[in-house]
């Protein structure tokens, strides 16, 4: 099974800014490029953090209002010299969270979701920025047509990797969402198909109601 990795779906060609880089820079740049985000990047084009509209925003709610209202609550007195920060470096969340390009899409999606963050800078062994991945980026997996991910499934996990005839097991797809239904000789390979047919790209879901053929009864599944 060929998995599409993180080098498969960032986007190479990256808009990035230089420590000393003023704040209306930033801002015209993040326009003309219509994204949220850019890497820091240090001579040696290594990332040294990612400036974000969150962080230009905090220049902004750190100023005067003009109406009079006092400063948020929320904005703590400790907070707001990094809020008046007027130059990427100053603006920038650091260290960067970054990605490998050999990633797959569950490591990606992994790593932000646990670092709380919507993309990330993806780095080469020489860590030299390469690309940058989104959320979205990763979700492009399950705009793959159902008939690919149908023929993956039936090729390459059920008859080339599990040896199983095409007439096992049915398998029929729907906006993502796998079902499987017919006969396998041991209960071992019930968990086996259910985690290969997870990992194969655009998978949304797995249903299984496969029987066990040498007792002719007994049904082994799950619906996740």
């Amino acid at each position: 099974m060929q998995h599409r990795t993180v080098g498969d779906l960032m986007t190479r060609d990256v808009v990035r800014v230089h420590r000393d880089a003023p704040f209306k820079t930033i801002i015209r740049l993040m326009a003309e490029s219509e994204v949220t985000a850019l890497p820091v990047v240090d001579d040696l084009d290594h990332p040294v953090g990612v400036v974000s509209e969150a962080d230009l925003l905090r220049t902004v709610a750190s100023h005067p209002d003009p109406a009079g209202l006092p400063l948020s609550p929320h904005l703590l007195h400790e907070e707001r010299p990094e809020a008046e920060g007027v130059t990427a470096g100053e603006l920038m969340t650091a260290p960067p969270v970054c990605a490998r390009p050999g990633w797959t899409v569950v490591e990606a999606a992994r790593l932000m979701d646990a670092e709380r963050v919507k993309r990330l800078p993806v780095v080469d062994e020489t860590d030299t920025l390469v690309g940058i991945v989104s959320r979205a980026d990763l979700l492009r997996i399950f705009l793959r047509r159902d008939e690919a991910v149908r023929d993956e499934i039936v090729v390459d996990v059920l008859t080339r990797t599990l040896g199983l005839a095409p007439t096992d097991v049915v398998v029929a797809v729907q906006d993502g969402r796998v079902t499987l239904k017919g006969s396998v000789d041991a209960p071992s390979l019930v968990p086996v198909i259910e985690r290969l047919c997870r990992g194969v790209d655009g998978v949304v879901s797995v249903s299984l109601d496969l029987s066990l053929r040498a007792q002719g009864a007994g049904t082994h599944g799950g619906v996740s």
